[in-house]
């Protein structure tokens, strides 16, 4: 279960030769990362560390979907060299491989402990994963707890029933429809547009995510639910890691390691702080009663069974020893 190395894997990267073809794209000088979110969010910030980190290589940071490339469409981007370094929400990518979608499986892991000990039985086959797409894992960025925006209050799982509510993966679609919702699963590019013609009554997201997008100038109530708390991915294009020099390299690697540390540093500040953001914008926080969690977890239950159906092996491996505490 250790870490590799990003000498190891650029020595081993499948779909080389096309990444490789790719990578000229940009200009061997322009290192661009990219992500969909904005400046201010978590996989921002960590862009935003990773490139003063690395220094001396030069690194530039892109928010807001550059090219209109979002989490899902970004691994693509990356291999075929539109950008040297992209960040994807994980559940986004859970079409591509249904390991994508662990972090965000409902009520699995719900404290920054929890979301540790799942990163480290879950690391070496995000790896994998990102391998087969043609790019290279750097850092993982953790997202406090999800929960749920919403125009009026949430107090019962009556109040679930045609609500008209924005997810983030297949499996929070899937427990969100068993409860009686209008759930659709979008990117957070997509979701403002669609707030402000009031055609979404919700969105399930974290304080962090929300407060990116200014989601109190149309929801200012949230129930903190505790969903969930994912992760987003940040990786490299492999042929421009592969014409770093070794020591290069090192230091990328290094530079990762750091950010990937501080960003778990900075979650344990920035739940409190994106409440108190929240309230100063006049957003009502409530916990959720009794008889809607157990609601909301009977369903995440059923979605987490589903999920283990089709991960298979890999994905009953990395439960059993995320809950045997290893």
């Amino acid at each position: 279960m250790r870490r590799r190395s990003l000498i190891a894997l650029t020595a081993t990267m499948p779909f080389a030769a096309a990444a490789q073809q790719g990578g000229a794209q940009q200009g061997s000088g322009a290192w661009t990362a990219a992500t969909e979110y904005p400046a201010g969010a978590m996989p921002a910030e960590g862009l935003t560390r990773l490139a003063e980190a690395a220094r001396p290589l030069v690194i530039t940071p892109a928010f807001d979907a550059p090219g209109g490339v979002r989490s899902a469409a970004m691994p693509r981007a990356v291999a075929e060299g539109r950008f040297a370094i992209g960040d994807a929400f994980a559940g986004a990518l859970g079409e591509l491989d249904p390991v994508f979608l662990l972090s965000s499986l409902p009520f699995l892991a719900t404290s920054a402990a929890e979301a540790k000990r799942l990163l480290v039985a879950a690391r070496p086959a995000y790896q994998e994963a990102l391998e087969t797409l043609g790019v290279t894992l750097l850092h993982v960025t953790p997202w406090p707890p999800t929960g749920i925006w919403s125009r009026r209050p949430i107090a019962t799982p009556a109040d679930l029933r045609g609500l008209k509510l924005r997810t983030y993966d297949a499996t929070g679609t899937e427990t969100m429809r068993a409860l009686g919702a209008e759930a659709e699963q979008l990117s957070f590019q997509a979701v403002a547009t669609r707030l402000a013609d009031g055609s979404m009554d919700a969105v399930l997201s974290s304080g962090d995510g929300g407060a990116g997008r200014r989601l109190w100038e149309h929801l200012p109530h949230f129930t903190e639910i505790g969903y969930a708390m994912p992760v987003s991915l940040a990786f490299g294009d492999p042929a421009r890691l592969r014409a770093l020099t070794e020591d290069q390299r090192a230091g990328l690697e290094r530079a990762a390691t750091r950010t990937e540390t501080g960003l778990w540093t900075l979650l344990e500040t920035r739940d409190a702080a994106n409440k108190q953001r929240m309230r100063e914008n006049g957003v009502t926080i409530a916990q959720p009663a009794a008889p809607l969690l157990a609601a909301l977890r009977e369903a995440g239950g059923v979605a987490v069974k589903a999920w283990e159906a089709k991960a298979g092996a890999t994905g009953s491996e990395i439960l059993a020893l995320y809950r045997s505490g290893g």
